[in-house]
């Protein structure tokens, strides 16, 4: 075995790949692409099940008419960004030429992969919903399971398949200088996924409030009711938003993590360290495929969580022997030859140190799955007692999912802290390999990313697929309980992945991070500074220093503007929605008596135009805000503003996830019977709060996640520029404030812009029944747009 190699340069520069090790990536890059055909295999498995009956084929096409046009528009109105930050990307410095053309076009690439993902989750599941809701009603309930789940599974390896493919392909291409073109390749899938995640949130927030305001609590009419103008939106948003926004968020998540591994691998293993962070996710394309056709129900299950955790569990075992036997064979067992870059040998075993982190990171997927199911699952103690606080009012209501969010985001915050901790104490002193090791516990966790995708969009197409259900009548009512149970399990698996995808942003920015700290050292030592004689190293970041502190602040406050701006534009949005249903029901009486067909159009295109228009704020914070920090107030702060933003966004993430989850399964366990069941007082009360966890769980919580790596990853970018315009013979303080004060500018005028959109529901009620503009449009099953209400025949 040879030894380790030692990287010549803090960039890996003089580091290439022996033959044997090229040959392992074009192994892995081969297994991604098996993942690919696994993803085919499953999609004709899905595409073969049985439509159902006529009218669930024609509410089935309506979703995926309105949900393919809202995604066609989204991705034109990105288009722009695409287009344009490769130019930006290409202007910033890096070691050559070529990298620096590489990673502006693998910027496109990690765009245009995320937007894939993203698009084909939403295809997929538009399709699957209905034969969803048509297994559970001629088959029963581990058909439609399997079903819903292999749907999930789908989505789950063109994420691992894409991911491992491109990051593979680029050490293949670039070799040594594979780290810096990485960055814009993670780059690109976190900007493109924000904006999906925060676009798709809106869109299916803004609908599922309406809805259920009107619907439930104001009419006493089922949540599915045909009847509602907002039931199509309410179900095309489900897809536009958890399945497209979710798997290209998780998609990032795979893609930034398996980034910051990289470029920290050839920092502290050199050749060796670029090689085996690609190994372990290639393991994890293995065990996915075996967990997602392990998950099946068997007759002592209590409900269908059992058979999805028993899925997740064999892959998460299979997956720590896989780490086990890889890290063996491939990494040497001393560290001779090895050069820590920190200074100083570090005294242990790599294998050791290898294993070790992955287990860490598989362990803690595996705790967060038990933590946030017992937070938010119905027959556990925390949901329970919001149904309890519910008798009393909604605002008992509201106190009580509040104190579970903000309780369960403590725990979940020391079981990640506990895990970035482990893995740090295996440096054995060097900073290099204790980043490293962060990052591979990331990694190790990231193998068992294909089941966790498979149960976010089980989610999506379980409440698809009951609402299609309740839509069409042609369920039996065995049928409809096996749909609401599997609806129940999937509000569950939703914010178990929403968890795990926030611990995996931590373990990338901790890593990234430490990247940061490089890139500035490396900074100072071109601008002829030494770095041990200023504040560019880790303790330069300290916060005893007053700019620091501020720093520190600003972090952790640009995540709470961020959830506010989110969850103000479903308010927004919500509210208009609220105003067209309502109108509806008043100019067309024969609309509650079942005479007249509401204008479902006129909702998904309310829903389409402010989510597009309102996810620009929040995406323009997210690359401005370092921007103007780093320029504004110097790299220190910029360091310190990124922990305070890793911070925040891990206790606010949480916090969100698990108060929507709560809120949404306390609704569903009264509609089951409890305490009254529907159309009580009780049942109104867990509505209302539901409508409040909306925006929580399914907007401005799981947009922290790309959130926070996406402004990492700007920092990264722009910190060798913040350093040469803060020291040495290229210091430019005028430069370095103008550039400030045009990003908070910026900042400035979409806030402002943002504002003025809260005073537009003056106008609702007046411009209502005005022909929509959009191009989206809702189908009837003959394939033609339905302009009036009496041409939805729903």
């Amino acid at each position: 075995m040879p030894p380790i190699q030692a990287a010549e340069s803090p960039a890996g520069t003089g580091i290439d790949l022996t033959g044997g090790q090229l040959g392992l990536v074009a192994g892995v890059a081969l297994i991604a692409a098996l993942a690919l055909l696994v993803a085919g295999y499953l999609v004709r498995e899905v595409l073969a099940a049985s439509q159902g009956g006529p009218k669930m084929i024609e509410v089935g096409k309506a979703v995926q008419e309105g949900a393919a046009a809202y995604l066609s528009r989204q991705f034109k109105t990105l288009a722009a960004f695409v287009v344009v930050i490769p130019f930006v990307l290409l202007a910033l410095p890096a070691d050559d030429l070529g990298a620096r053309i590489g990673r502006s076009a693998f910027f496109v690439v990690g765009a245009v992969f995320s937007a894939l993902v993203g698009f084909v989750g939403m295809s997929l599941a538009t399709r699957a919903n209905t034969r969803t809701a048509a297994a559970a009603n001629e088959r029963g309930e581990k058909a439609a399971l399997r079903l819903a789940f292999r749907t999930g599974g789908v989505v789950g390896m063109f994420t691992v398949g894409l991911g491992l493919l491109g990051a593979a392909v680029v050490v293949l291409i670039f070799k040594h200088t594979a780290p810096q073109v990485l960055e814009g390749f993670g780059f690109g899938a976190a900007l493109l996924a924000m904006f999906m995640r925060v676009g798709g949130g809106i869109f299916t927030k803004a609908a599922d409030v309406g809805a259920d305001l009107v619907g439930k609590v104001e009419k006493g009419i089922p949540e599915d009711d045909p009847r509602n103008a907002a039931t199509i939106a309410d179900n095309v948003g489900d897809n536009v938003g958890d399945c497209a926004g979710m798997a290209a968020d998780l998609f990032e998540s795979y893609a930034v993590t398996l980034v910051a591994a990289l470029i920290l691998g050839i920092k502290a293993f050199g050749s060796h360290g670029l090689v085996f962070p690609l190994l372990i996710p290639a393991i994890g394309v293995i065990t996915a495929v075996i967990g997602i056709f392990a998950v099946a129900p068997r007759s002592g299950d209590r409900d269908g969580m059992a058979a999805i955790n028993r899925g997740f569990f064999i892959s998460a075992v299979i997956s720590a022997i896989g780490v086990v036997v890889v890290a063996l064979v491939y990494l040497p067992g001393s560290f001779k030859g090895f050069h820590d870059l920190a200074g100083g040998v570090p005294k242990g075993d790599p294998r050791v140190i290898a294993i070790s982190a992955c287990l860490i990171g598989i362990v803690l997927a595996a705790a967060i799955q038990l933590l946030t199911g017992y937070f938010t699952e119905t027959k556990r103690k925390p949901v329970r007692s919001v149904v309890d606080a519910s008798t009393t009012g909604p605002a008992t209501n509201i106190l009580a999912g509040i104190g579970v969010g903000l309780e369960s985001a403590v725990y979940s915050a020391v079981l990640i802290s506990a895990a970035v901790f482990g893995a740090y104490l295996l440096g054995s002193g060097s900073i290099t390999v204790a980043l490293f090791a962060v990052a591979m516990a990331g990694t190790g966790l990231l193998t068992t990313v294909g089941v966790i995708i498979s149960m976010d969009t089980f989610g999506p197409v379980s409440d698809n697929a009951q609402g299609i259900a309740e839509m069409s009548g042609e369920v039996t009512e065995e049928g409809a309980t096996i749909l609401t149970s599997l609806d129940a399990v999937g509000n569950t698996t939703k914010a178990i992945t929403k968890g795990i995808a926030i611990a995996t942003a931590v373990f990338a920015a901790t890593a990234l991070f430490g990247s940061f700290t490089d890139t500035i050292t490396e900074a100072l030592a071109k601008a002829g500074v030494n770095p041990s004689t200023t504040r560019g190293t880790i303790g330069g970041l300290n916060v005893a220093y007053p700019d620091a502190l501020v720093g520190l602040i600003l972090g952790a406050a640009v995540v709470f503007l961020f959830s506010g701006l989110a969850i103000n534009a479903v308010g927004r949005a919500a509210g208009r929605v609220v105003w067209e249903v309502r109108k509806q029901f008043q100019d067309h009486p024969g609309i509650m008596e079942g005479t007249e067909k509401p204008d479902y159009g006129a909702v998904v295109d309310i829903c389409t135009r402010d989510s597009l228009r309102e996810l620009v704020t929040p995406g323009t914070l997210a690359v401005m805000a370092p921007i103007a920090v780093g320029f504004g107030l110097g790299y220190p702060p910029l360091g310190c503003y990124l922990a305070g933003a890793i911070a925040g966004g891990v206790l606010m993430a949480v916090f969100l996830a698990n108060s929507g989850g709560a809120w949404d399964n306390a609704k569903k366990l009264v509609e089951d019977g409890m305490h009254g069941g529907k159309g009580s007082d009780v049942h109104a009360a867990t509505v209302i709060g539901d409508t409040v966890g909306d925006p929580f769980k399914d907007t401005a919580g799981p947009a922290i996640n790309p959130l926070i790596k996406v402004m990492n990853l700007v920092s990264l970018l722009i910190a060798p520029t913040v350093v040469k315009f803060s020291v040495g013979q290229d210091k430019n303080t005028w430069l370095r404030v103008l550039i400030a004060i045009v990003a908070l500018a910026v900042i400035a005028t979409v806030i402002t812009i943002s504002k003025r959109r809260g005073s537009a529901l003056d106008a609702v009620p007046g411009d209502s029944g005005t022909a929509v503009s959009s191009n989206v449009v809702v189908a009837t099953a003959a394939g033609q747009p339905a302009t009036a209400p009496d041409q939805v025949n729903v």
